[in-house]
């Protein structure tokens, strides 16, 4: 009682409203969602189906709410109401907001940016006087939100690069943004806070875990992702969950960020199975949330990929439950007894396509989903699963079967040449692969990689086949709704698969090519040949397909636009003098292509069969 009157004195003397938020109270097991998109209606389709699956706990994040400072819009706010009210209404017992502290820098007032370059001095006591404050005034807009998930690392003003005197080091900053925090969230408003940790480097997990250890409220919990850094299937598991003596939610990406986005078929009962049984065991691990889709109309509700978010609820409740079961028991939920074994085929296809076609030799080179193979310098340096793995050796199956070193000779070899270059800035982070002469300088790629990506894509390609094949022995006991659903996915997952074979077997060869006359082996001719002549096929495919698939982060028809760049670099215009601001050692150089159908692929600009010329510095 007196508690109550406490909170109510607290909520009249700062201005806030009487709330109804209700959070999870200690020691209840979380099962909850990630809402990610900006598709109110997809959201709401999403919110209506979590009573089915015991979700008590659901995320608002990404483009409903990434920020709080986000709610300020009214437009913004009214939408984060409508959903939080909506999954009450459904029965999710606690609704959580996502935000990142520190927001940039000029979001705060000028007044306390008086440390060196403008920085905020966090030796101001009015500075925090003022921060919460805000904060309490952004949550009187979301009454009913039930908690916060705080992302406080890789923020717009970092809190570490502020300044201090009093707080010494960077686990001291960190800590002090979350603990300012927690007083409004935990302290006044009795609410939940989650901060959600990942970490690029081993460093930064070290800081990480040393700000976590100076948190001064107890009921401060974690949030932390199934892998370390980022949703790669290649990673392992997230070695420091559950060693942290605070209760730790679980972080699932089940709709596939890096690796189809539930537009190429997502359906992995074995492997989230797999990681989940791995941490049901650790210590202070009281849940999961699973994010539901990846922007737009992505959401795995209602589609094949629904069947991850079942794994995750049967994975929780029965340990001893089996993917075997999981396939079984959606199946003839969502499409029929008499389809189990036809469908159930296609799905268990789909981890071994996502990790042929979408990973090159284990390794994940595209941009979230969207087909590129001079990638970012992340993707070969911050973004390599041998970084968290000791010794770096993985074993690559797909009719490859053979083990690699991740540096050695993955990295080594696949790598634009440019990336390589000791001065690029991302090796500061894994520098250890340079000191061990892992990575070199130079072009690496050869025939024997080569064939080693042709035959992983050409695997992939078969296994996309070979589901295409399965819906189609299923249609006769398919209704016709659920048939057109099946065929599309697993028909939009074929065509990212031929795509990507295509253009690996003409990047890599063209690579290989251009390093002189001993290199062009009539195979390497033919991947390259070969390879050019399928881009534009598979490219007319795509555009023509009469069903597109939901647009995510990534925009399945837009693969088609980067093989013709790709096409245009190697057959029109020359490899580009520079891409990510890398100069490139083939700049200029094209493949003597021989079109089979008569086209003269080779015209300029301002022909009749000109397609769009490409920038130097392309956004994929």
């Amino acid at each position: 009682m007196k508690s109550s009157l406490r909170l109510l004195i607290l909520l009249a003397v700062s201005g806030a409203p009487l709330l109804n938020a209700t959070p999870l109270p200690p020691g209840t097991p979380v099962r909850g969602w990630t809402i990610l998109s900006e598709s109110e209606a997809d959201d709401m389709a999403t919110i209506a189906a979590a009573p089915a699956y015991g979700i008590n706990h659901i995320q608002l994040s990404h483009k409903v709410v990434m920020d709080l400072q986000q709610i300020k819009d009214e437009k913004s706010c009214a939408m984060v109401n409508r959903l939080t009210d909506a999954a009450h209404k459904a029965g999710v017992t606690e609704v959580v907001l996502w935000d990142h502290a520190f927001y940039s820098l000029n979001y705060y007032p000028q007044k306390f940016r008086t440390g060196p370059g403008g920085t905020i001095d966090l030796d101001n006591p009015e500075f925090w006087s003022w921060f919460k404050e805000d904060y309490r005034q952004m949550l009187h807009r979301v009454p009913n939100a039930d908690g916060i998930v705080l992302t406080f690392i890789e923020t717009g003003a970092r809190a570490e690069r502020q300044y201090s005197t009093k707080l010494k080091t960077d686990q001291e900053k960190l800590a002090a943004v979350v603990d300012a925090v927690a007083d409004v969230v935990i302290g006044e408003r009795k609410l939940n806070l989650y901060a959600r940790t990942f970490s690029y480097t081993y460093a930064e997990y070290a800081n990480i875990i040393g700000a976590v250890n100076l948190f001064k409220n107890p009921d401060i919990r974690l949030m932390m992702k199934e892998t370390p850094h980022d949703f790669f299937l290649t990673h392992p598991n997230d070695f420091y969950a559950g060693s942290i003596p605070r209760p730790t939610l679980m972080e699932f990406d089940a709709a596939g960020e890096f690796n189809g986005e539930n537009i190429a078929a997502v359906t992995w009962p074995e492997y989230i199975l797999r990681r989940w049984r791995d941490f049901a065991k650790r210590p202070h691990i009281i849940g999961y949330t699973a994010r539901s889709d990846r922007y737009g109309g992505t959401r795995l509700v209602g589609s094949p990929g629904e069947i991850n978010l079942l794994t995750l609820q049967r994975g929780m409740e029965n340990p001893n439950v089996t993917a075997e079961q999981i396939y079984d028991e959606f199946i003839t939920a969502h499409y029929g007894a008499p389809a189990v074994l036809e469908v159930k085929a296609a799905f268990k296809n789909a981890f071994d396509i996502t990790t042929s076609e979408f990973y090159t030799l284990g390794q994940n080179v595209g941009s979230h989903s969207k087909m590129v193979f001079d990638s970012d310098p992340a993707s070969f340096t911050l973004h390599v699963s041998g970084k968290w793995i000791d010794p770096p050796i993985e074993y690559v199956r797909h009719d490859v079967n053979r083990e690699f070193h991740y540096w050695r000779d993955v990295i080594e070899h696949i790598t634009t040449p440019s990336f390589k270059s000791p001065d690029h800035r991302n090796w500061n982070e894994v520098n250890w692969v340079l000191t061990n002469g892992w990575v070199n300088a130079g072009e690496a790629m050869d025939e024997q990689y080569l064939r080693y990506i042709i035959t992983e894509k050409n695997y992939g390609v078969a296994l996309a086949q070979d589901s295409v094949h399965h819906i189609e022995n299923a249609k006769a006991v398919l209704k016709p709704a659920d048939y057109e659903q099946l065929h599309h996915y697993f028909e939009h997952t074929l065509l990212a698969a031929l795509i990507r074979r295509a253009t690996a077997s003409a990047y890599f060869g063209f690579r290989v090519w251009c390093r002189g006359e001993e290199f062009r082996t009539p195979n390497v001719r033919d991947a390259v040949q070969n390879g050019l002549v399928e881009m534009k096929q598979v490219a007319a495919l795509i555009r023509n397909y009469p069903v597109k698939p939901p647009v995510g982060q990534w925009n399945w028809t837009q693969d088609a636009d980067t093989a013709d760049r790709y096409f245009n670099w190697m057959v029109r215009d020359g490899w580009p003098a520079q891409t990510f601001d890398s100069p490139n050692p083939n700049a200029g150089m094209t493949f003597p292509f021989k079109a089979p159908d008569g086209i003269d692929y080779t015209k300029k600009a301002g022909s009749t069969n000109d397609v769009a010329p490409p920038s130097e510095n392309p956004e994929y």
